[in-house]
């Protein structure tokens, strides 16, 4: 299909949504965050921003959700563009892993005791300590500012209720932060670096919003609609290759065989995907698969991919 084909490519993005919205039957919400759990399962929206900043939307595009775990890229932008990745990576690994994403036992096994890659929570909880500031607020401004300026709206805020409920139960996340504070990697106040963890985990967005972050990752940065370079190449193609590696958990090869496309997803059920000088895609659908990865979310970007012919490999 040519992309130019507004009319057609909507038409797609609503059939794709009519077809694979009874795949929420295969998966549950997530209940270890318990506001999470309060979310309805048979949710599905899906956004496509394509680079030249031309939006479709299909579905629930316009429901709220936190980002979760897709934050996680751009807590890592963030954290680059201050430091530069010879800092970064002394701190935390560039290699996936097959275990799920609040899995400790990697982080007690190898030498030295650094996170493997930043997708996984301890190695995000490991750059969310690498955020400089004066405070807490001040720390997560910086990706808040970030964000604003790629989703361009300038209202992103964090949801105080998920944020609440996160806090109240991350007894693994403490787990992993002390951990990394004993090992050397974590500097600074572990529970200022865990609140601003909890907190940028909590932002709230639309698939309209995710794909518009996505499509600036999509173009290395560059952002059509304000004409910006909003972050350097080299962070942009570091991210998006951790999309690729690690950004579906332990379903990332799967993912990639798949479907084909740097791509990050959260348990509040978001998915993020940035298809090289072409689009970004924002979906979202609550209702998580057995590794954390949204059941109908993933089918509709497998479609998506096949039908667009999408994949980068």
């Amino acid at each position: 299909m040519d992309l130019t084909d507004h009319s057609g490519l909507q038409q797609l993005l609503e059939d794709m949504i009519r077809d694979t919205a009874g795949e929420a039957e295969k998966g549950e919400v997530a209940s270890y965050i318990p506001e999470l759990a309060r979310q309805e399962k048979h949710m599905l929206g899906i956004s496509v921003c394509l680079v030249d900043g031309t939006l479709l939307s299909a579905g629930d595009a316009n429901h709220s959700f936190t980002l979760q775990s897709i934050s996680k890229i751009f807590s890592l932008m963030v954290a680059l563009c201050e430091h530069g990745p010879d800092y970064v990576f002394q701190r935390v690994g560039k290699e996936p892993t097959g275990d799920p994403f609040n899995s400790i036992i990697k982080l007690e096994t190898i030498k030295p005791h650094k996170p493997l890659n930043p997708m996984i929570n301890a190695g995000a909880i490991a750059v969310a300590g690498m955020i400089p500031g004066a405070s807490v607020e001040e720390r997560l401004d910086k990706i808040l500012q970030l964000l604003r300026k790629m989703s361009g709206n300038p209202d992103l805020r964090v949801n105080e209720k998920v944020y609440q409920s996160e806090k109240q139960t991350a007894d693994r996340n403490r787990a992993l932060a002390y951990f990394l504070k004993d090992s050397g990697i974590l500097q600074g106040d572990v529970e200022e670096t865990l609140d601003l963890y909890f907190r940028h985990c909590s932002i709230d967005m639309t698939t309209v919003e995710v794909a518009r972050l996505a499509a600036v990752l999509a173009a290395d940065g560059y952002d059509a609609r304000s004409r910006e370079q909003l972050f350097p190449r080299e962070v942009a193609r570091i991210c998006k290759t951790f999309m690729i590696t690690c950004g579906m958990y332990n379903a990332s090869g799967e993912f990639a065989i798949d479907v084909g496309i740097p791509a990050k997803s959260g348990v509040a059920g978001g998915i993020m995907a940035a298809v090289p000088q072409r689009m970004g895609i924002g979906v979202f659908g609550p209702a998580l698969d057995d590794k954390g990865n949204s059941v109908a979310g993933v089918k509709v970007l497998e479609k998506l991919s096949d039908r667009l012919d999408l994949s980068v490999f």
